[in-house]
């Protein structure tokens, strides 16, 4: 080496992940790079007087783990008020609301779950019998893409009838026209949230530092993140003018149908952003909503008749927008959940040609039949799923996702493991907060296909990924979903010094066991962002 390093990282085992690689159990650190990889002899012979030398004993070192999907930014409002997210019955949400705290006289909750209501109507009398008629609330449902709200909030922001929208969204009303408080997909939402309070800027930044170092803490090295709406960029050099973020972001503003030629160069222009830790790095679609907003895009309708729609009012829009912005050397990434969906941005993709492939990725992907699946390989399209989300659902199709789709649909719930066996590139990650970001719980679930420690039947135990395919969502198919695979997701020299370190060995432990490692080491770009006492 023609310097010493920063920084040696010793281990018992060293999963590169690069093809054909010799044995290692040291790697070498300088300038937030790579710059060797060996045994414990060859650190003897790289330590310099200034390296720091951290020895992790009998602990595994992994590439750094990539959250292929998360809104830690957005995410500090959404998951704002009375976590609900265990609740499981009315009564249950009765007593939580009960309960809960106001800010500025608001009742703001998350995460509840759509099947406390059985199937019966999402309608604010819910909250109203727990709040009185007088009280503002407002309440994420836990897929993010629906709220329930008081009939305050509803006089606040002056909804008292249905609205029409660029995109597919409603506003549930009665019969007789009056909003039930059952808010579906953003436009509706932010009718609300527009008259709603917001914590200070400030009070936001620090909040967003301790979710990052919360992150690192699970052995999370960066994020792809979902949205960049707002004030986002700015909240983030906010925290860049005095710390160092422990995550690497990269984000994806979102395109929303009605964009036009001027908004599309917007988010052109928005790629050239970027601070110490953080840029912009492509552009976010929806293609549809969700199964239980009735909102998915399905090549058949549910069981009520709904989903039937694409979230664009026009497709062709979505498929020129996508093709300018492709044009322009950005890359994409959509929410689709419905086959149909689904299909339509793989023809979006397979019509630009060879020049498309291994540039854009569909999110979520929740019910897929095969030939589908086949078509992520051939079109080079990139899937990105998050593995929890079918915790939402159950083994016996008794659960509001199942029963909207019927059993055939509802057996073809999340197939990572088809998707990985036909041969395409699978990025894991959380959705966060729509399901926790805790890379290791994440990756016994992959394993598992039930939350680890508990003895719930397993969603579509066929479609359970091995551990090496799991630890590779988190990796180098991260990498190459952001376009990434000469930067980052192995451990090689010239990488990025990104890396994991895990008690137990990912590759080896139980699942069950794996959710509970303890992580000795996160390190980002170089810096150590946690280290276990």
């Amino acid at each position: 080496m023609s310097s010493a390093p920063d920084t040696i990282v010793l281990a018992a085992r060293v999963h590169t992940l690069s093809p054909d690689a010799a044995p290692v159990t040291a790697v070498a650190v300088k300038d937030g790079l790579i710059s060797a990889v060996g045994d414990a002899l060859d650190a003897r012979a790289w330590r310099g007087p200034g390296t720091e030398v951290l020895d992790l004993g009998d602990a595994t070192l992994v590439p750094g783990l990539t959250d292929a999907h998360s809104h830690p930014v957005l995410g500090l409002d959404m998951a704002t008020g009375v976590d609900l997210s265990g609740v499981r019955d009315l009564d249950g949400l009765r007593a939580a609301l009960t309960g809960a705290e106001r800010a500025d006289g608001w009742v703001v909750g998350w995460g509840l779950d759509h099947n406390v209501f059985a199937g019966r109507p999402v309608h604010r009398e819910h909250l109203e019998a727990a709040l009185g008629p007088d009280t503002p609330a407002f309440v994420r449902l836990y897929d993010g893409h629906s709220a329930l709200v008081s009939g305050a909030a509803l006089r606040i922001a002056g909804l008292d009838g249905p609205r029409e929208f660029a995109q597919r969204a409603l506003v549930v009303c009665d019969a007789d026209g009056t909003p039930t408080g059952h808010l579906i997909e953003h436009a509706a939402m932010d009718l609300v949230v527009a008259v709603m309070p917001r914590r200070p800027l400030e009070e936001r930044r620090e909040a967003l530092l301790a979710l990052l170092s919360g992150m690192a803490a699970t052995g999370l090295t960066s994020a792809h993140v979902m949205d960049a709406g707002g004030d986002v960029l700015e909240l983030l050099r906010g925290v860049e003018d005095g710390h160092e973020l422990p995550l690497r972001l990269r984000l994806a503003p979102w395109c929303m149908p009605g964009t036009d030629k001027e908004g599309l160069a917007e988010l052109i222009a928005l790629q050239r952003e970027a601070g110490r830790n953080w840029l912009v790095g492509g552009v976010k679609f929806f293609m549809d909503g969700t199964v239980e907003g009735g909102t998915a895009w399905l090549e058949h309708p549910d069981c009520h008749g709904q989903s039937r729609d694409s979230f664009w009012l026009d497709p062709q829009a979505y498929t020129a927008a996508v093709h300018h912005l492709h044009d322009a050397g950005v890359r994409t990434a959509t929410h689709a959940i419905g086959d149909a969906g689904v299909r339509h941005v793989l023809d979006t993709v397979e019509a630009l040609g060879a020049d498309g492939r291994m540039r854009h990725r569909v999110e979520h992907i929740e019910t897929l039949p095969y030939e589908q699946a086949v078509r992520f390989r051939q079109a080079g399209v990139i899937a990105s799923m998050q593995p929890t989300h079918s915790a939402y659902t159950r083994a016996d199709h008794t659960d509001q996702w199942s029963l909207r789709l019927g059993e055939e649909r509802a057996a073809r719930a999340w197939t990572c493991r088809t998707l990985r066996d036909s041969g395409a590139v699978l990025a894991l990650g959380s959705d966060w907060p729509i399901a926790h970001f805790d890379a290791r719980a994440i990756l016994a679930y992959a394993q598992l296909r039930r939350h680890a420690g508990t003895d719930t039947a397993p969603v579509a135990p066929d479609q359970a990924l091995t551990p090496l395919m799991a630890l590779e969502g988190y990796t180098t198919h991260a990498a190459l979903a952001a376009g990434e695979p000469e930067t980052t997701g192995r451990i090689a020299p010239g990488l990025r010094a990104d890396l994991t370190a895990f008690t137990l060995d990912p590759l080896t432990a139980a699942p069950d066991e794996l959710a509970r490692t303890a992580v000795p080491l996160t390190m980002s770009n170089g810096v150590v962002t946690h280290r276990a006492d």
